[in-house]
């Protein structure tokens, strides 16, 4: 239990650094809301890897997460976090996600390595592609009213592919080949492609990653 109430204070430990990190970087460099707020949502979602390796039992395990659905949603509403708050009162992503997390914690806690692949197409493939879709996304296309552009799918693919095959490579302990490993991350860095472009609102903060592990538990049962 004890090794629980560290990893405890540690996830909060790290988080409350991340924000703080974005934070400092948006006041002393100038960065765009846009770009803290993807450099939270990277750090938060590899806390995925923190979570399987210092916790001991889920029910401990998914206390940050619903926490910062709590304090996500203040921030939301209050605008407390400046460096993650967009303004855009239609955009619930930042209350999604942890959302997600927390899901994925209690489903797939006997499953390490998929529970945190599962979070990868997001954390890594999402941010990128909001990322690089801004700055050089030329050619559009339009999804269930959701613009996306064929750069930032491209990225969002190819990010994801590899972000989702590491854990499944690292995490697995032998249970996956890497001929499978291989071709369960393409699978899944596809389905969760397709289904952010269609995915509107932030909503994405919870499609993608419920797509990911059902992709992933069908093709690695």
């Amino acid at each position: 239990m004890l090794q629980d109430w560290v990893a405890l204070i540690a996830s909060f430990i790290y988080v409350f650094a991340a924000i703080g990190a974005a934070e400092g970087l948006r006041a002393w460099r100038g960065y765009s809301v846009e770009f803290t707020r993807k450099f939270i949502h990277i750090a938060v979602g590899m806390w995925a890897y923190g979570t399987v390796l210092l916790f001991e039992r889920r029910v401990f395990a998914i206390i940050p997460p619903l926490a910062f659905v709590a304090i996500n949603a203040f921030s939301y509403w209050r605008g407390t976090f400046k460096a993650m708050e967009t303004g855009e009162k239609e955009n619930l992503g930042t209350i999604y996600f942890p959302i997600s997390f927390a899901a994925l914690v209690w489903l797939l806690w006997g499953r390490p390595a998929l529970m945190v692949a599962s979070l990868m197409p997001m954390t890594w493939g999402d941010a990128l592609a909001a990322v690089v879709g801004r700055r050089v996304g030329r050619r559009r296309y339009t999804v269930a009213g959701s613009i996306r552009s064929l750069e930032g799918s491209s990225v969002m693919f190819f990010a994801g592919w590899v972000a989702t095959l590491v854990p499944l490579l690292l995490l697995a302990t032998g249970n996956v080949s890497p001929a499978s490993a291989v071709g369960a991350a393409a699978v899944t860095a596809l389905g969760s492609t397709l289904v952010e472009a269609a995915s509107p609102w932030g909503i994405d903060n919870l499609t993608v990653p419920a797509a990911s592990a059902l992709i992933l538990v069908l093709v690695l049962r």
